[in-house]
């Protein structure tokens, strides 16, 4: 069977979706390129410097945590040494009477 070309038109556009082409000189298409390239840089500069914010701001809360501990364990080591050395005091007492 012999098909026209109108309706291979009529068939083509209700049934298979339709594209649209653009023509545009190799200048313009350089210029697409380098814009696209350069919103893609401002991106990642944008996204590193996020990343660095966050970044220093959890070794902020890491080396407060560490003060916080380190100032616990000076607080605890006076006190573990108080509670040790009268049990060795006594130890060296009862040494010395026997």
């Amino acid at each position: 069977m012999y098909t026209s070309l109108f309706d291979t038109v009529l068939f083509d556009s209700f049934f298979s979706p339709m594209s649209t082409v653009y023509v545009v000189s190799d200048s313009q298409l350089e210029e697409l390129k380098r814009k696209q390239r350069q919103e893609e840089l401002e991106n990642l500069e944008a996204s590193r410097k996020r990343l660095e914010e966050n970044y220093q701001s959890r070794i902020k809360i890491i080396e407060e945590r560490e003060h916080e501990l380190q100032e616990e364990l000076k607080a605890l080591a006076p006190a573990a040494e108080k509670k040790t050395k009268p049990a060795a005091e006594e130890t060296e007492k009862c040494a010395v009477k026997a």
